[in-house]
């Protein structure tokens, strides 16, 4: 059995920083519409548009932002986006206070959010880069992917229970502390941080605006997990509002049972992350690659047979179980392989360009979604998802691309 990695007590403040954000994200999970819906009584294409339409203009601000991230101290920059969230959550109960709480208001906070967001993940990664000892990456990461799952699984139920008891904006106050928090563990790293080498250009220059795309593209690895991952991502996503519509509208499940049959599954995502170390040891990354992230993909279709009751509740538990289970897995071994196969000075637009990219794909993959459902219906479009997944594992790598990077798997 492998024993619990020691990785320092830098990234001891690092992991506690990213856990107290997660889990004030995980309580305000949802939190803008809802309060769109509650306090504005906004219609259904104004909440459309602020769960679609704020995160992809968020995404195209980080473009240009990127450069600016990857020629910076790296912990500056997730302080400045950690006080950039705080600011712009706070604004939310000091509005609905004083009666000047609006819709445009929200929007405004959902683009700013979602660009920090990005910006701030971009600098993360490669601040953990630069704390943790390439062998030990993928413990990192394991352990975020099983912080971030357990957020999901805690944070919306007592969200929602904090809503009822103490009105529509306590979590977004939650949330807001939460980055402030945040920032304060991220001060409390301590220890020098190495300046960025810059390279006499401009870092602001049209071409830097695309290294990161072109760093990903350009590498045989890379492009294939980055095209998959968009649109694994997309399709799986794309299935939360038309699973919404099904169940709670057409299936008469009580609201309970829909938060239950999304929170309880999220359990897999401890489990997949454990395993992640033991399952690389044994089996290698390519191995992972090729037959976790065919799992990942096979799963969904089973969200079309979906019925009523008990049977249709445990159904959509069962699904979302197998695809938690596999994409923990799979989740930080990628992490990691990205981190491994980019230059220092790329990380930062990297990861900004890849998470630009799956912002995009679920975006389009559920507006293409939603529209298919109102032309036939909520079960035909989560039908056609299950299809077109079972089609990704087409665009992952072939073994004998990733093993000429990988050594050898150990076998106990």
């Amino acid at each position: 059995m492998m024993g619990r990695t020691r990785l320092g007590r830098q990234f001891g403040w690092l992991w506690a920083a990213y856990a107290v954000s997660a889990y004030g994200s995980g309580l305000g999970f949802g939190a803008l519409p809802l309060i769109a819906v509650l306090v504005l009584h906004a219609g259904p294409a104004e909440v459309s548009a602020l769960s679609a339409v704020g995160p992809a203009v968020g995404a195209l601000i980080v473009v240009p932002l990127a450069p600016w991230v990857e020629f910076r101290r790296k912990r500056p920059v997730m302080i400045a986006m950690d006080l950039t969230r705080f600011a712009a959550l706070a604004t939310i109960p000091v509005a609905y206070a004083i009666g000047r709480l609006g819709f445009v208001q929200l929007l405004v906070i959902s683009v700013v959010v979602a660009a920090a967001k990005i910006a701030f993940n971009a600098a993360s990664g490669a601040c953990l880069k630069a704390l943790v000892r390439p062998d030990d990456l993928l413990a990192a990461n394991a352990r975020f992917e099983s912080t971030n799952w357990s957020s999901i699984a805690v944070g919306p139920p007592l969200g929602g229970a904090a809503i009822g008891l103490f009105g529509p904006v306590t979590t977004v106050v939650a949330d807001a502390l939460s980055h402030l928090f945040s920032a304060l563990g991220i001060t409390a790293i301590g220890g020098g941080e190495e300046a960025p080498q810059t390279t006499g250009k401009s870092p602001v220059r049209a071409g830097a605006l695309l290294d990161g795309w072109r760093h990903i593209l350009g590498h045989p690895g890379l492009r294939a997990l980055y095209l998959n991952q968009m649109l694994v991502a997309g399709l799986i996503m794309a299935t939360e509002p038309l699973l919404a519509v099904l169940l709670l509208r057409r299936l008469g499940f009580p609201p309970w049972q829909y938060g239950l049959a999304f929170a309880a599954p999220c359990v897999g995502g401890l489990i997949g992350s454990r395993l992640a170390r033991r399952v690389v040891a044994r089996y290698g990354r390519p191995w992972v690659f090729r037959t976790v992230g065919t799992l990942r993909a096979v799963w969904l279709i089973g969200l079309a047979f979906v019925g009523p009751g008990i049977v249709g509740l445990v159904t959509v538990m069962a699904v979302e179980l197998a695809i938690i289970i596999n994409m923990s897995l799979y989740t930080p071994v990628l992490a990691t392989y990205r981190l491994e196969h980019t230059p220092k000075h790329l990380v930062a637009r990297t990861l900004s360009a890849w998470s630009i990219g799956q912002q995009a794909a679920v975006a389009v993959c559920t507006a293409l979604g939603g529209l298919l459902a109102d032309v036939t219906s909520p079960r035909t479009a989560l039908t056609v998802a299950g299809l077109l997944i079972l089609a990704t594992p087409l665009l992952l790598p072939r073994h004998d691309q990733m093993s000429q990077y990988e050594p050898e798997p150990s076998v106990p």
